[in-house]
C-alpha cells in the first residue's frame, strides 16, 4: 500500500518560511494529496490539496501564505509556507485519497476524502 514520509519541519520565527515535502512510495498520480495539521488538543484540518489535474484549494487561514504543489517525477509533494504565524503551529501530515486497507482516519478536505496519512512533521513558529 502507499506509504508517505514527510520532512522539513522545523522551528522558525514568526514571518519565516518553511518548505515541507513528502515523499510517496507505491503512489498512484491518479490520486489527489494533501496537507492537513493539528495543534495540541485541536481537530485535524485540512490545509491545502492538488488534484490530479493539478488543481489547488487552501483553506481561508493559509490561503496567500501557503502554496501546495507537486513533482510527479518524483513522487514527492511539497508545501511552500511563507509568512509564518504562531498559529500555525502543528504537526503537519500528509495525506493522499489513494485508499488505504485498515485505513483508521479519515477526514474531508474540499470534498476529497483522505484516509492515507504520513507520520507527520513538527513546525513551530515563536512570536
Amino acid at each position: 500500500q502507499v506509504q508517505l514520509v514527510e520532512s522539513g519541519g522545523g522551528s522558525v520565527q514568526a514571518g519565516g518560511s518553511l518548505r515541507l515535502s513528502c515523499v510517496a512510495s507505491r503512489y498512484s498520480t491518479s490520486a489527489g494529496m494533501g496537507w492537513f495539521r493539528q495543534a495540541p488538543g485541536k481537530q485535524r484540518e485540512g490545509v491545502a490539496a492538488i488534484d490530479r489535474d493539478g488543481s489547488t484549494s487552501y483553506s481561508d487561514s493559509v490561503k496567500g501564505r501557503f502554496t501546495i504543489s507537486k513533482d510527479n517525477a518524483k513522487n514527492t509533494l511539497y508545501l511552500q509556507m511563507n509568512s509564518l504565524k504562531p498559529e500555525d503551529t502543528a504537526m503537519y501530515y500528509c495525506a493522499t485519497t489513494q485508499k488505504c486497507p485498515g485505513a483508521t482516519y479519515i477526514a474531508v478536505f474540499r470534498g476529497a476524502v483522505f484516509d492515507c496519512w504520513g507520520q507527520g512533521t513538527q513546525v513551530t513558529v515563536s512570536s
